[in-house]
């Protein structure tokens, strides 16, 4: 079933297994401001207590998935970037940009494979959520660029680390301090996207792509992302240690028992949530 809600600017559906969250302002290129942030914070609870077996993330309309942060002066979250910058106070920057970093530090980190439709521009902070997903589908004419550094500022929304991750220190170096403009072949041949859609179809692909992942068994994917989000961070003979504690807690919870039947019967299996 479908089930959908929508705020000032962020709409979230579920359908079925998977959950889809749009940024919806396509007037201003789907950038982020206030009341953004303070919708998606509402929709995490939401995602926690439906606990999709996928995510998809995207942005409304075809030019854009997401132009980062909203730097125009209508956006009250720049009053006090501004002010911090008046008064020289750390702290104070640290207050307005720690409130965005959060809703995306939880958001990002939910326990769901989360899968970014980059069916526009993402730029900035677009860039930066898109870095942070676990997979992304990139529509052939979308643009990533981490703007930042053009306008006097760094990636803040995670970016730049999750980009070291992803593409090593060398890549991540180029891309942010040139904020130059990559396009979709370019992200391909980087590793910075997984695939890229046939034209106007990264949000079909990204959602195929979901259930794909959604017939799998949900305890199944959720701990093989646990140990996937954590293996670089630990050394191998911890992820190793890791890989075999979250099988056992698997095999244990006996979803493979569905698996295993419906392979030996030749159907589809259907895991129970």
């Amino acid at each position: 079933g479908t089930i959908s809600m929508s705020s000032e600017n962020v709409r979230l559906e579920f359908k079925n297994h998977i959950a889809i969250v749009t940024l919806d302002r396509p007037d201003k290129r789907n950038a982020l401001n206030e009341q953004m942030f303070s919708s998606l914070e509402a929709y995490i609870k939401e995602i926690e207590t439906n606990r999709p077996r996928a995510l998809v993330l995207t942005g409304a309309g075809d030019k854009a998935f997401c132009a980062g942060f909203d730097v125009h002066p209508d956006n009250p979250m720049n009053n006090h970037m501004l002010q911090a910058a008046a008064k020289k106070d750390t702290a104070l920057a640290l207050k307005s940009i720690g409130r965005i970093r959060a809703v995306a530090d939880v958001l990002l980190s939910l326990p769901v494979p989360i899968i970014a439709a980059v069916n526009g521009l993402a730029f900035g902070g677009g860039a930066e959520i898109a870095v942070r997903c676990d997979l992304r589908v990139m529509d052939p004419r979308a643009v990533i660029c981490f703007s930042e550094t053009r306008l006097g500022l760094m990636p803040d929304f995670g970016g730049t680390p999750s980009l070291v991750r992803l593409v090593g220190p060398s890549i991540a170096a180029d891309l942010i301090l040139t904020a130059r403009k990559v396009s979709a072949r370019e992200a391909l041949d980087l590793k910075l996207v997984n695939r890229v859609s046939a034209p106007g179809k990264a949000f079909e692909e990204a959602f195929a792509l979901a259930k794909t992942i959604a017939a799998n068994g949900p305890r199944a994917v959720r701990a093989a992302l646990e140990v996937i989000r954590k293996s670089l961070d630990l050394p191998l003979e911890k992820a190793l240690a890791l890989e075999l504690d979250r099988a056992a807690i698997l095999v244990a919870s006996g979803e493979f028992i569905y698996g295993v039947s419906a392979f030996l019967e030749k159907k589809p299996p259907e895991f129970p949530e």
